[in-house]
């Protein structure tokens, strides 16, 4: 037992090197963009930039908007499917893992054929980059919500709501989603990083992206594609601590819930 404590951290602390050796050297050469000292010019020019301002909030719009189009789809389909239809979870979970084995490209090109021309000429509008958006992010989203609805006894939640005379909108906005609290976190922060650092769909799109931006500012810049990389783990590691924070605490107790319905 000893010695495969020992191996296990070993093994650990070679894995905390890989990754964060990596983090460190870029962080390290970020802060060198002012000859000889260590300095914040880079963060500075990349925060002063009108167009990665744009850039930024363009993207997280649209990780909002995708987030929210996705928790109305999904949450109600797979609580029917948990519920009343679970002879079809094979091909539910069959087409929600679509989105790996299509390349963003073909799905991008597919959607430029189909919409780009009358009647349904939508390649101007968010709202076609959104529900790609929504594709792209439908494996990680779905399986959250499902994850989620298995932890709970949807079948009794949902005979105890309707014996309190609720209904199906009431049982879905006011049972189902507050159990599912710690689930929808964790599906709303994939769909997020993924929104955020997208660049095939929004740039083959012609929209003014994060993805699209990085990548223009990688071939013309040195030090300020290294800070924006730093910001963008940053990022994601807060928002995976608000994850913990706000999921630290148990969701609501069904009796409550049921309670809380009726």
């Amino acid at each position: 037992m000893k010695r495969s404590n020992f191996w296990s951290w070993v093994w650990f602390i070679l894995g905390v090197i890989y990754f964060l050796t990596p983090l460190i050297a870029t962080l390290n050469f970020s802060l060198r963009m002012k000859k000889g000292v260590l300095s914040l010019m880079a963060y500075e020019k990349v925060f002063q930039d009108p167009a990665f301002v744009k850039a930024f909030v363009f993207s997280a719009e649209m990780a909002l908007f995708t987030i929210l189009v996705s928790i109305i789809l999904i949450v109600p389909t797979a609580y029917w499917v948990q519920l009343r239809l679970p002879r079809i979870r094979p091909l539910i979970d069959l087409i929600t893992m679509l989105p790996f084995v299509i390349p963003a490209v073909v799905l991008v090109f597919g959607l430029i054929r189909t919409y780009g021309r009358p009647p349904l000429q939508l390649t101007a509008s968010p709202f076609l980059l959104v529900m790609a958006y929504v594709v792209l992010g439908l494996p990680y989203m779905y399986r959250a919500v499902d994850n989620g609805l298995r932890a709970m006894d949807v079948r009794a939640l949902t005979e105890a709501a309707q014996s309190l005379g609720a209904s199906w909108f009431t049982i879905i906005v006011r049972i189902i989603l507050p159990n599912l609290r710690s689930a929808l976190l964790s599906g709303m922060f994939l769909t997020f990083a993924i929104v955020i650092g997208e660049l095939t769909i929004a740039s083959l799109l012609a929209w003014p992206a994060l993805g699209p931006y990085m990548a223009l500012l990688g071939q013309n810049r040195a030090y300020e594609p290294a800070a924006l990389a730093i910001m963008s783990f940053a990022l994601t590691w807060a928002a995976i601590g608000l994850i913990q924070l706000i999921g630290r605490g148990a969701p609501g107790q069904a009796g409550t819930q049921v309670g809380g319905a009726h």
